[in-house]
């Protein structure tokens, strides 16, 4: 019977061929939890008392949310995470190391994984063709105490991309268009496969976006398969040796297909306050926008080639004096890069600011909350009300080089417009 990505995977970790819809408890490759999620997670398991984890070594704890910690609760948690790790000599990744889902995929995760995290996000792992879903606190503790875990293998929706991407466009237009077009519930449960001539084109870091803004439309999880331009992204972090080919069969059985012919796109922008509220940039209602902060960084697109989309852009110039321009690495493989490129020094020199490695503003905890009535443009994933710390501000969503060019002028720009 002719798989899916994700009815593969599953049929691999528990022996046996399964199709959408049957519920299966299954093998775990991977599970993790970060500072907001591990401590309920940890406090699960010694409620529980149900004796030592079954697979130690397949658990990790990130500290990326408030890092550093921004508050006294929060160091106090993330002590909980430290002391926790260190007694079942847990792999730990402290404050500085980055965004977890950045993290594993740099460092860990292989195509065919199954991967639980206690964040939404964990989705990302999809780029390498692993399945990485996120799930709740006690999920993630019933999954790092037993190594397992239940699943509804989800039906899959078929996104092919085709066409050459003009200049000044992005997957980040890509999926804002997609998610646009499904809406926000549109894949609820469901795995979204992106395939197509433009997929096979696309580098990892931009395939990334696809993985992890699935969620964005509900999605279970985001995936993507394996192919030369894995094994290239592997290869960068002197990991090739995890690589293997791995792709859906041909005559799968998908619930939807949508076709999206990348060489008619142009620059999108989400609109407050929801990530489906999707217009092209050259919409009347984003004309003269003003634009208080910009926010570059986070899982979605706080990669090294990201920041060097927007520093060629900013590069001999300065920020708008009413902008403000705030850029946060999503590893320290990336502050490091971006450090010896010169990059950060390019922002600094524009006359905006680099954080250390995490996620910092994003979900509204610190580097970078929003004062009432302020408009932010962001290269996150999220625009809810909210989300960055202040109901009361408004966030739109964009690509990172539509960002550059907005700091630059201080209102929503085209970056095509940018010489």
């Amino acid at each position: 019977m002719p798989q899916t990505l994700s009815e593969k995977i599953i049929s691999e970790k528990v022996g046996h061929p399964v199709k959408a819809g049957e519920l299966v408890l299954t093998p775990v490759d991977w599970v993790y939890a970060h500072d907001l999620s591990g401590p309920l997670a940890i406090s699960q398991l010694e409620k529980l008392g149900l004796g030592p984890l079954k697979y130690p070594e397949r658990v990790i704890f990130y500290l990326d949310h408030s890092s550093p910690s921004s508050t006294a609760i929060a160091a106090t948690e993330q002590k909980v995470i430290r002391e926790f790790a260190h007694k079942l000599n847990l792999k730990f990744y402290d404050v500085g190391s980055g965004i977890a889902h950045q993290v594993i995929m740099e460092e860990t995760l292989r195509p065919g994984d199954l991967v639980i995290g206690g964040d939404s996000h964990t989705c990302q792992g999809g780029a390498v063709a692993a399945f990485a879903t996120g799930m709740g606190s006690t999920d993630v503790a019933m999954a790092m105490l037993l190594g397992r875990t239940w699943l509804k293998v989800p039906e899959t929706m078929r996104f092919v991309l085709k066409g050459k991407f003009p200049p000044g466009v992005y997957a980040k237009d890509a999926m804002l268009f997609i998610i646009g077009q499904i809406g926000v519930d549109g894949a609820t449960y469901r795995a979204m496969e992106f395939l197509g001539p433009a997929i096979v084109a696309m580098p990892l870091y931009e395939r990334t976006i696809f993985a992890n803004m699935a969620i964005e439309a509900g999605a279970k999880v985001g995936l993507l398969p394996s192919d030369k331009k894995t094994r290239e992204y592997f290869k960068e972090f002197n990991r090739e040796k995890d690589y293997r080919p791995l792709k859906p069969d041909e005559g799968a059985n998908y619930s939807y297909t949508l076709e999206v012919d990348c060489s008619k796109l142009e620059p999108q922008i989400a609109l407050p306050h929801n990530v489906d509220n999707v217009k092209p940039i050259t919409a009347p209602e984003l004309k003269d926008v003003k634009v208080h902060q910009v926010y570059m960084g986070t899982c979605t697109n706080g990669r090294i080639e990201d920041f060097r989309v927007a520093a060629k852009i900013l590069k001999g110039k300065r920020i708008n004096p009413g902008t403000r321009l705030v850029a946060t690495p999503a590893s320290r493989d990336v502050y490091l890069k971006g450090a010896k490129e010169g990059i950060w020094q390019t922002f600094v020199e524009a006359g905006g600011l680099v954080n250390s490695p995490g996620c910092g503003a994003c979900p509204g905890i610190h580097t970078g909350i929003l004062g009432d009535g302020e408009n932010c443009l962001s290269t996150m994933n999220r625009n809810f009300k909210g989300r960055m710390g202040n109901p009361k501000a408004f966030i739109y969503l964009a690509s990172p080089a539509v960002c550059a060019a907005s700091a630059l002028t201080g209102k929503i720009t085209d970056p095509r417009n940018i010489r």
